[in-house]
């Protein structure tokens, strides 16, 4: 037993250091420093179980939150002395600045020669987009002008003029300004890559796929195990019978969280663009696992893409979370109702604190569920439940989660933003109105996300009516699990 949790422990330092130092390059902040300030809840949580040989999940929640604020003030800290570090030339290279030839100078913020401005004005025609002026910005073109025709037609004319003038060299995006007239930029392409370096690419990935996926079937199994008897000393690996209580909690979480992001990853390869498989993120404590992720490691080439890629993960989860939440409620225990009852006590669940939970509770249960009882979760349940909250926190219309990319997709970037800071602020509201301190934490997190998601290529082009639709529906979805059930709704469920 001991055996196992230092090796998982062990095997997810070494993937919160791998993930660390991947985004290394973009802050001053020591990777070790950074590495320390993820790991800490479970240094903490390890010290807690050796000695009194118990999890308390509260005390992990909060520590998670205190250690994830901690590493993106340390991130911020790091990133703001990057860039000021660039700002601020040194003194070697202010003389060789002055060195330089006026002509020289401009090649070096210019990424296209000043004889290649005819060519890319021909790319312009006039009857597509008639261009006013061109500003050359540090590694970027700026276009600006007027557009004459339907903008998913003028974006794919002027897109293959630039590949046959200038080929894979820059990458065109087309935005729309404040004052609503869209304008074009081009950006030198960085990320071309030869096809014999992207299958070496996919190999790697699938092995960390593979063997996180493994990691995180035993964590998982072993918190099924623990749910399960009650005491994490039964677990053992080697005994059949321990391992098959702990399995299907297991699987639970992994269908749940494999429908979420294969979604993602089969939309991305759908529309051609590089994404990583499913990396599932093991932990030898609480749930088993923190999530799972996709990596998109190209931009968005249109709103249409950018929609259906973030709309169908949650979307295909949340279709795979209910049936399985629903048989885990109906196999689960009815217990009195206390005051330590809320949504996230997996001992007593007041699913009062959720429409769509208090909802298929009472289908579940039927009539020997009233106002008066909580919910002993199964272990099946509990699954459904972290399948629950996982789409509500990925359908939350914030930055760079998910449903902040619907919302870009739906209503623009500029809007979006609105809608994502009235989404925290109500969140918080939600929090503080029913006193519930899962939903401050949670609120807590999204104020500290960066609320800029990723650039599209083709950012005018709106989508159609079909798909807005699909995007209210997974709003509905987000309202129906963070409100809680209110009075009309409760008289007419006898609840």
């Amino acid at each position: 037993m001991i055996f196992w949790f230092i090796f998982s422990f062990l095997l997810l330092g070494i993937f919160i250091y791998l993930t660390v130092r991947s985004s290394a390059k973009m802050t001053k902040t020591p990777t070790w420093l950074l590495w320390l300030a993820f790991m800490a809840p479970a240094f903490l949580m390890v010290a807690i179980y050796t000695v009194k040989k118990t999890q308390p999940q509260e005390l992990l929640v909060w520590y998670s939150i205190i250690s994830t604020l901690l590493y993106w003030l340390l991130f911020q800290w790091g990133r703001r002395a990057q860039d000021n570090k660039q700002k601020s030339p040194t003194s070697e290279s202010k003389t060789a600045l002055k060195t330089v030839e006026p002509k020289q100078e401009i090649e070096l913020v210019r990424p296209i020669e000043p004889t290649e401005e005819t060519k890319l004005r021909n790319c312009f025609p006039w009857s597509v987009y008639y261009i006013h002026n061109i500003e050359y910005r540090p590694q970027a073109v700026i276009c600006r002008g007027q557009l004459r025709i339907d903008p998913n037609q003028a974006y794919q004319n002027i897109k293959a003029n630039i590949e046959a003038e200038f080929g894979d060299r820059f990458l065109l995006v087309f935005q729309e300004g404040m004052n609503g007239k869209p304008f074009f930029i081009l950006v030198p392409n960085t990320q071309t890559i030869s096809g014999v370096s992207l299958v070496n690419e996919r190999l790697n990935g699938l092995k960390w796929a593979l063997l996180l996926l493994v990691m995180t079937l035993f964590t998982t199994t072993r918190a099924g195990s623990i749910i399960a008897e009650g005491s994490p000393t039964n677990f053992d690996v080697a005994d059949p019978n321990i391992f098959l209580q702990g399995l299907p909690y297991a699987l639970g979480i992994i269908t749940i969280l494999g429908t979420q992001e294969l979604g993602h990853y089969f939309g991305a390869v759908y529309y051609k663009i590089r994404a990583s498989l499913p990396f599932f993120i093991p932990i030898p404590l609480f749930l088993g696992t923190l999530g799972a992720f996709v990596q998109i490691r190209s931009p968005f080439p249109h709103r249409k893409a950018l929609f259906d890629v973030n709309i169908i993960g949650p979307l295909a989860g949340f279709f795979v979370t209910i049936p399985i939440l629903f048989w885990g409620l109906a196999n689960s225990q009815i217990v009195d109702l206390t005051s330590k009852a809320r949504l996230f006590n997996l001992d007593a669940l007041n699913p009062r604190d959720s429409i769509l939970l208090a909802v298929l509770s009472k289908l579940a249960l039927g009539s020997s569920l009233t106002v008066n009882s909580a919910i002993d979760l199964h272990p099946i349940a509990i699954a459904g439940l972290f399948g629950l909250i996982i789409t509500a926190l990925k359908l939350m219309p914030v930055g760079q989660l998910e449903g902040g990319y619907i919302i870009h997709a739906m209503f623009g970037k500029k809007t979006g933003l609105i809608i994502g800071q009235i989404a925290r602020l109500l969140l918080l509201l939600r929090a503080l109105v029913w006193r519930q301190t899962e939903f401050f934490l949670w609120a807590i997190l999204l104020l500290f996300m960066p609320i800029i998601d990723k650039p599209v290529l083709n950012d005018v082009t709106q989508i159609n009516n079909a798909r807005d639709m699909w995007g209210l529906f997974a709003l509905t979805v987000l309202i129906l699990i963070v409100l809680p059930l209110p009075q009309s709704i409760a008289y007419l469920l006898k609840f």
